[in-house]
């Protein structure tokens, strides 16, 4: 089959160019559609009981993470002039398209209650700019009476805080990014203006920054990418063409990645921008194999024609194998049922099919028309330094077999002693480094006011209207102060804090009516609230209260304290205290959120990824059994290439990194990867028992010897390639990049070291028996020697000279 595949593709390269170039131009048009993602992972799927509630939650009361924070702590906002710049500041974000609504001291209402219309009124503090410094020092004594500011927009240390409300609709979307800086320029004009350090958080500030961030590493580590690749072919083969015709099929493939994306109307998210750059480093050594065996066959004194004839049937179906179990790694992700975890799978499985079909059509077409190498392009086969490592790799596995196996053994152990350090953490903002101004602007929050990460909970009372049901409030008062007296927890808002500020209001001001109502007073308080009902008061109770009067919303914000913790204080903690305060009542109490949701996710993706290792682990030992037909050849080569896996499990151990999406997601991409040098050599060293009459020594030295620099090559491409992954902002790029290049720099050793040593100990012996891949006569679908149609194949004349 592969001799045909070789006629056709040599025999038709006028149209099959045209056929590439006209589909990647398609591509390239449907490319300009592709959007970017300005929303958060959706993790959970949307059956999960808590994912119901969640959305549930949503839909009565609105985006619950909608919110941006500036803080500030300095004793100068309270001067005259710079109070008054804080006051414009925030009418000047308020003016901002997006914004909805702006509280801060500047601007917080005061609730008033009118006797004479017995009604309440909402009236500004501020209803100008203060004139005078004790204008302001009254003022500003004032609010701080009202109980239902404090710990909220000031905090016991002096800490104050400026809540900024943005439009769904505009926070999930592309303009979210301009409101979000004309923001933080206003922000840092006035910081700029009054020496006042302003501290930023809030779930729409990250996303944005992340959002940001995600298109920026898009673009430079594309870039990286491809010069490190360059540099490394240009190391390798010494000459001009080895370099820029791999690097236009990784263009091309590039182009297709953004037309894949546009045509299933995926967007760009901080996982599908990461393939491009991935796909560079991952479809370069398919090149390489097929470039390297060019240049041996070339060597061996075949001529052009020959030579590109033969790397198709010889490379192509190994590639094509190999291509396969890379694909694997990737497209198992569509079982974990994260429709961000499928796009990123399908859009990988459907880019490195293309990836292998550019590359054993475009790679010989183009060196069809090419002049045939000189003896000068040729001098990287005999490069000293890998002939060198490739003898020494020889005398190792011929003389230390034993060494080999203790060193692998005693590195397995350590890297089971290691696993077991490792723990399944992550954080809503461990995508950042520590020292990223984020992190440290999130910390100021967490310090004064218990953090910014919305949490919230949701009553059910089960009647219309029922959260007048005598009792219910004070169950919710004792909710409440459950959840206030949790140190990580900030102290909650709900409609019994509009009811307190309304007794406090109803009492002229007097703090010590900050309280539930009694039953008298409250008959008042609700008698002053329908006659409000016109004025922004009626806006207060919306918020905490659902249009029905049914469901009850108690809201706060909490430190961004991790999952471990996260699930812990929730379940061993929030519900079985809040099940005991409800049990009886007919209440029914659901904790919920934006936070709650992401820490779930955390432990579901985790999860679902370690069931994709199995199912990759498995799918990839299929092939391998069916290729080489035999048991142990599963075995023997499938542990060069679990053990770097248990490898990198350990040194996350030992190095303290965690078991996270960003880490869990690398394992069954890289056994994908590094299970590729294992076919190329038993590939090889099937062909060596057939040409060496069943001599299992020297079949293994010489499949060593012929695929020992080409797997050495597209190990330190790969390396290289997901090395500069860890120059990146976000920990998981950075996981990705420092985890996946230790996985596959091991891999590289151990099947250059480990699986000849085990071939040879298995089979050097037993000459007289079958090998243990007898049975795989079919793997090259031909004989060695049958004859390609070289009639049909015109590739030019030989004494073209190479440019």
């Amino acid at each position: 089959m592969w001799k045909k595949i070789a006629d056709f593709i040599l025999g038709n390269r006028i149209p099959i160019l045209i056929f590439i170039g006209i589909t990647t131009v398609f591509m390239g048009y449907q490319a300009k559609d592709v959007k970017w993602s300005y929303q958060y992972i959706r993790i959970i799927p949307d059956d999960d009981p808590d994912m119901i509630a969640f959305n549930e939650f949503q839909s009565r009361f609105g985006e619950d993470a909608s919110s941006f924070v500036l803080g500030i702590k300095d004793p100068k906002l309270y001067q005259l002039e710079n109070f008054n710049k804080f006051m414009q500041l925030g009418k000047d974000i308020k003016d901002l398209h997006g914004i909805t609504n702006v509280l801060s001291m500047a601007n917080v209402p005061n609730l008033i209650a009118n006797r004479k219309e017995q009604k309440f009124e909402i009236h500004p503090f501020f209803s100008h700019p203060p004139s005078t410094q004790a204008e302001l020092d009254s003022i500003i004594g004032k609010e701080k009476e009202v109980k239902a500011f404090e710990h909220r927009l000031i905090s016991k240390e002096g800490a104050t805080a400026m809540v900024i409300n943005m439009d769904p609709v505009i926070l999930n979307s592309k303009n979210r990014t301009a409101v979000m800086l004309k923001l933080e320029a206003r922000a840092q004009e006035f910081s700029d203006e009054t020496g006042i350090k302003l501290y930023y958080a809030g779930m729409p500030y990250v996303r944005s920054i992340m959002a940001n961030n995600v298109k920026k590493e898009t673009m430079v580590f594309l870039g990286i990418s491809i010069g490190v690749v360059a540099l490394v072919l240009f190391l390798f083969f010494r000459s001009f063409s080895p370099v820029f015709y791999p690097l236009v099929v990784i263009g091309v493939v590039i182009v297709w990645i953004m037309g894949t994306l546009a045509l299933f109307n995926y967007e760009i998210t901080i996982l599908t921008g990461l393939l491009p750059p991935v796909l560079v480093v991952i479809g370069i050594p398919n090149c390489i194999y097929l470039l390297n065996k060019y240049h041996q066959e070339i060597a061996n004194g075949l001529d052009k024609r020959d030579a590109l004839a033969v790397i198709i049937k010889k490379i192509g179906v190994v590639t094509l194998i190999t291509n396969t179990t890379t694909a694997i790694g990737f497209m198992v992700l569509i079982t974990t049922g994260i429709k961000a975890m499928q796009e990123f799978g399908i859009v990988a499985g459907i880019n490195i099919a293309i990836t292998f079909i550019l590359s054993i059509t475009f790679i010989p077409i183009v060196f069809s028309y090419l002049p045939a190498p000189q003896v000068r392009h040729l001098k990287h086969l005999e490069f000293k330094p890998t002939n060198w490592l490739i003898h020494q790799l020889e005398v190792l596995v011929t003389h230390y077999r034993s060494g080999v196996y203790v060193f692998t053994s005693l590195m397995v152990a350590v890297s089971i002693y290691g696993s077991y350090q490792v723990t399944a953490e992550s954080y809503m903002v461990d995508d950042l480094p520590e020292d990223y101004h984020v992190k440290q602007d999130l910390r100021f929050f967490e310090n004064e006011f218990s953090g910014v990460m919305p949490l919230e909970i949701e009553i059910d009372t089960k009647k219309k209207r029922g959260y007048m049901k005598k009792g219910y409030l004070g169950k919710v008062e004792e909710i409440e102060d459950f959840i206030g007296s949790l140190h990580e927890v900030s102290p909650p808002i709900s409609i019994n804090t509009f009811l307190k500020a309304a007794n406090q209001s109803f009492h002229g001001g007097d703090s010590s009516f900050y309280k539930l109502p009694s039953r008298s007073e409250m008959s008042y308080i609700m008698k002053y609230a329908r006659n409000s009902a016109d004025d922004q008061t009626s806006s207060l109770s919306d918020a905490m209260i659902d249009s029905t009067g049914r469901f009850i919303r108690i809201t706060t914000s909490m430190a961004d304290i991790g999952s471990i913790k996260m699930e812990n204080l929730v379940d061993d903690v929030i519900r079985p205290k809040l099940a005991e305060i409800t049990k009886g009542t007919g209440l029914e109490a659901v904790v919920t959120g934006s936070t709650l949701i992401f820490i779930k996710g955390n432990d579901f993706l985790i999860k679902n990824l370690k069931q994709s290792m199995l199912i990759a682990f498995f799918l990839i030992a299929v092939i391998m059994g069916t290729l080489f037909g035999n048991i142990r050849i599963i075995i023997i080569s499938l542990i060069p290439n679990i053990i770097p896996l248990l490898f990198t499990l350990g040194l996350m151990g030992f190095l303290g990194i965690p078991l996270k999406p960003s880490t869990a997601i690398v394992f069954s991409i890289a056994f994908g990867i590094s299970v590729d040098d294992s076919i190329h050599f038993l590939a090889k060293y099937r062909q060596e028992i057939v040409l060496h009459n069943y001599n299992m020594k020297k079949a293994v030295i010489m499949a060593l010897r012929e695929t020992g620099a080409s797997m050495l090559y597209t190990s330190i491409v790969l390396f290289c390639g997901f090395a500069i992954f860890m120059g990146s902002t976000f920990g998981a790029t950075q996981a990705l990049g420092l985890l996946t290049s230790v996985t596959l720099i091991v891999a590289m050793s151990t099947n250059l070291t480990l699986l000849p040593c085990l071939l040879y100990t298995f089979d050097v012996n037993k000459q007289a028996m079958h090998p243990i891949i007898d049975g795989m006569d079919t793997f090259y679908f031909e004989d060695e020697d049958e004859e390609i149609d070289i009639d049909r194949i015109n590739v030019g004349s030989e004494s073209e000279e190479e440019e």
